[in-house]
């Protein structure tokens, strides 16, 4: 059975953003009937589409198709989220790891909902700190848990690439609301995912 791609893709923008695409390569100073490039400026508008359709998906209506009442009340961690972003200050990537926590108010949700609402806001242009918060205000505004907490840890390609050339270095940001923002909850937290 031949290969089927199934991600689908609004031919006009791609169009578009293809085009553009190829006057960049032209711009600077390749050629786009090699080979090598023929097809490079459709597959970087459909990549680019792709790693940017955040946009067009609700986080929010996502977390809340899988809400259940649960008397359940003690923590709940999600930790080891891959993350894959694009910084908006060079679209380059950044990647890393965040771990999700709240504590249960009569709602739980289920587990796969929050890697999702992860990459909802990650496939968008961003930045490290603004990601951590809007994860961070879905959850706690959608299911109103006791609290929530989130800590992300990123490798930023912008800083690794070009700028300071730094290969080791990692980005840590995170946020607190609720029972979170009580030290001896964040410390319980922060321990068991072994920060």
């Amino acid at each position: 059975m031949p290969y089927k791609n199934l991600e689908e893709y609004n031919v006009e923008i791609t169009d578009h953003i293809k085009e553009r695409y190829k006057s960049i390569i032209k711009d600077l100073g390749e050629d786009t009937q090699r080979d090598g490039l023929l097809k490079t400026p459709e597959r970087a508008a459909k990549a680019m589409q792709f790693l940017t359709q955040g946009y067009e998906q609700d986080p929010v209506e996502i977390l809340k198709a899988a809400m259940f009442k649960e008397s359940y009340n003690e923590m709940v961690i999600v930790k080891d989220i891959e993350l894959y972003s694009l910084c908006e200050h060079h679209i380059l990537p950044f990647f890393g790891k965040v771990h999700i926590a709240y504590i249960p108010n009569g709602q739980i949700v289920g587990l796969s909902k929050l890697p999702r609402v992860v990459d909802v806001f990650a496939r968008r242009l961003q930045v490290q700190e603004r990601l951590t918060e809007q994860i961070l205000d879905c959850i706690n505004d959608t299911l109103q848990p006791q609290g929530v907490a989130v800590v992300i840890e990123a490798s930023h390609m912008c800083m690794m690439m070009r700028g300071v050339q730094k290969q080791n270095s990692t980005t840590t940001t995170s946020g607190f609301r609720g029972q979170f923002e009580k030290i001896e909850t964040r410390n319980e937290f922060l321990k068991l995912i072994g920060k």
